[in-house]
């Protein structure tokens, strides 16, 4: 029986670039506590996350809808409310390329 080995080069994607953009959101918020929903936000941000999130887009898609909706109505800071356009932008981006089946 041959066992799997493990890659030693990995190619930089657009689905790393978005996980990137969701660790800064994460950051944001956590680093300017204090605004309404900002624990909720985290933990969307954290589902949003997840490596199986990343590689089916579907939950990731949900859980941006749910942070943007508590976000957008908490009067969040400049830095968050940067962020989470950032992620939105390269969310659309990515579910673009999907489509186009450069991801496949």
């Amino acid at each position: 029986m041959g066992f799997d080995t493990e890659p030693t080069g990995y190619r930089k994607t657009i689905l790393s670039d978005l996980h990137g953009t969701w660790q800064c959101l994460r950051q944001e918020v956590a680093e300017n506590p204090g605004f309404d929903g900002w624990q909720r936000a985290l933990f969307h941000i954290a589902e949003a996350m997840r490596w199986e999130s990343v590689h089916n887009l579907r939950p990731m898609k949900r859980s941006l809808l749910l942070v943007l909706n508590i976000l957008q109505q908490a009067g969040v800071p400049d830095g968050v409310a940067e962020c989470l356009d950032a992620v939105t932008a390269l969310m659309d981006e990515t579910l673009e390329a999907l489509a186009r089946g450069e991801l496949g």
